[in-house]
């Protein structure tokens, strides 16, 4: 038998263009994953049948929303700007599969048309999305996604009348490079950031929920590849730039030389950030500027040591209440409280007391409670609101804090206030449950923590003067502030772009509620995304601020910028930005700063 010495095939390099959705270098792996098709032929059914084939419906409609409802519990380990974009995205999935539209067009259509289930879900969200997009709308993007969630619920009730298996993503090895022809915000919710080395797809665009998500995950992506999945074969190895939307397969020596060198420049730039983990937050004249962290869950605090913060300027105190049956008692809390304390080894950490009502469900809070939604949820009954109605939650946690205060320095803050009186009936209580504490025994101090209140409504910071008289400090909420403020909700995607922090309505509010902290010269923070923006970072300091608290992978950029600034500087930049109406010149401004010291 003959040998065959002849050499392997070099296999050519392909160089495939597609949309640049998230930044990053990434070399792989392709690991590729596809969905079953859920095979629903067209099907007529008898008259004697649209009963049971409507309750066939109704249970699949159920089966989803608890599907989705599932899902909706992993966001906790999700960084927040991926919990952000896809918690009001999976709140619509379980409107739509509740008593929606499409349900009632499913339903009718069985009855009048003697369809089955699977042909009648499938015409009513074929119609529901042609009727989205036939509408005269300058945001086609908008129309689009809209179009797609519709498609997508409908794909997931037909998955679920027919039993056809979900996209499974649970076999992937690390570092992998997964390419699909199509990844939905719910898949992405499923890939974990640590183990997937970049994400491409053959459809999606750059507006999409799904590319939102990966740039929130962290994850280099490039979306609509057309080609790839054809072209690729398990195992191939390739070559991802998220910045530049290519991905190389069977990549040659150069194009492997050029992505090593991409890698190893953005490692400089992590170690080059990493060395600022023990230097000051100090601008360039001296002046010193205290960076801290939002956290969500305990699992961030080894990120935020690595980031060097100052403390934690926001702890969500959600996450002890999220994805429970029964409420935490006094003592849970106090264990809580006290590991993340205790890890901050004396460094401050503020500790937000329960914001529960707008789009935040909590199932153990549900019990006995009035309901937080209805037709405006983020006008109704949530934050101190809620607190002050069902004081005994307030009570058990002041509790709690108040005994961890001697474990080491904490504040305490209060959220969505509006007026000064919730700030004062909140102390009253505060107060009244030290004095409880001392009698039980427990070792409070004579001086409370501080007693903070967030400033995230415009009306909270109209009264700021007088919020002031009964507050230690301020928080100052740009997310919400700008929501409120523009009456924008920036998750729905038809007005996602009047949602503008450097709208002037919203700065003037920032800088009324520093001014009378100031003038009070009590500690004011901003703990919104502004803080944690490096070219937002000159106009608030500009403004008057000295505290930022934001996500703990922003602290080293924005210490960066800091240590390159001028105070004055930023004080001439940001009366001249205060200056202008116009949000477009706001934002040439604030793009200039930096290269011409506007």
């Amino acid at each position: 038998m003959k040998t065959d010495t002849r050499r392997p095939r070099r296999i050519k390099e392909t160089v495939f263009k597609g949309i640049a959705v998230s930044p990053g270098v990434a070399i792989g792996a392709i690991f590729d994953t596809t969905e079953p098709p859920a095979e629903a032929p067209r099907r007529d059914i008898k008259p004697e049948q649209v009963e049971a084939e409507r309750e066939r419906l109704n249970a699949a409609a159920a089966t989803a929303r608890k599907q989705v409802t599932k899902l909706k519990t992993r966001l906790s380990v999700l960084p927040e700007e991926a919990q952000e974009e896809l918690a009001p995205l999976l709140d619509a999935y379980i409107l739509m599969l509740g008593n929606s539209r499409l349900l009632r067009g499913a339903r009718k259509r069985i009855g009048d048309l003697l369809l089955a289930p699977e042909t009648a879900v499938l015409d009513e969200a074929e119609e529901i999305a042609a009727t989205i997009l036939a509408l005269k709308d300058d945001d086609k993007a908008g129309l689009l996604r809209r179009a797609a969630e519709v498609r997508e619920i409908g794909r997931r009730l037909i998955r679920t009348l027919t039993a056809t298996p979900f996209r499974s993503l649970k076999d992937l090895p690390p570092g992998a490079i997964l390419i699909a022809e199509e990844i939905t915000p719910a898949d992405a919710a499923l890939l974990d950031p640590s183990r997937i080395a970049a994400v491409a797809t053959e459809e999606g665009g750059a507006d999409g929920h799904t590319a939102i998500m990966l740039r929130a995950l962290g994850i280099p992506a490039v979306l609509g590849v057309h080609g790839l999945t054809e072209a690729a074969t398990r195992g191939d190895q390739a070559v991802l730039d998220g910045a530049t939307g290519q991905v190389v397969l069977h990549p040659g020596e150069g194009a492997l030389a050029a992505a090593r060198e991409s890698l190893a420049a953005y490692a400089r730039e992590r170690t080059k950030l990493s060395k600022l983990r023990r230097l000051p937050a100090e601008t360039t004249d001296g002046e010193v500027v205290e960076l801290q962290a939002n956290m969500e869950i305990p699992a961030e605090l080894p990120l935020i040591a690595q980031a060097g913060a100052q403390g934690i300027g926001l702890l969500r105190s959600e996450f002890l209440f999220m994805n429970r049956e029964t409420l935490p008692d006094e003592h849970a809390q106090f264990d809580a409280y006290r590991s993340v304390v205790e890890a901050m080894g004396g460094d401050p950490v503020t500790i937000r007391v329960l914001d529960w009502g707008g789009e935040k469900d909590m199932e153990a809070l549900a019990e006995g409670s009035p309901p937080p939604a209805g037709p405006n949820p983020a006008l109704g009954l949530r934050g101190i609101r809620l607190l002050l109605k069902r004081p005994e939650l307030l009570e058990e946690q002041f509790a709690a804090i108040l005994r961890v205060a001697a474990r080491g320095p904490v504040r305490v803050m209060l959220p969505m206030v509006t007026i000064p009186a919730e700030v004062a009936q909140a102390r009253d209580i505060y107060e009244r449950v030290a004095r409880r504490l001392r009698r039980r025994g427990e070792n409070i101090a004579e001086k409370l923590p501080p007693l903070g209140a967030m400033i995230e409504t415009p009306g909270a910071a109209l009264a700021a003067d007088a919020i002031a008289l009964e507050a230690d400090f301020f928080a100052i909420g740009t997310n919400d502030l700008a929501m409120y403020t523009l009456a924008v909700d920036r998750a729905e995607t038809d007005l996602a772009h009047l949602y503008d922090p450097l709208h002037p309505a919203v700065l003037r509010l920032v800088q009324f509620a520093t001014e009378a902290a100031l003038r009070m010269r009590m500690p004011v923070s901003v703990c919104g995304e502004m803080g944690g923006n490096p070219k937002l970072v000159p106009l608030l300091l500009g403004l008057g601020i000295r505290s930022l608290s934001m996500n703990a992978s922003s602290i080293p950029r924005v210490k960066q910028a800091i240590r390159a600034l001028d105070i004055d500087d930023c004080a001439r930049f940001a009366r001249r930005v205060m200056e202008q109406s116009d949000p477009a010149r706001i934002h040439e401004l604030v793009s200039a700063f930096g290269t011409d010291k506007a």
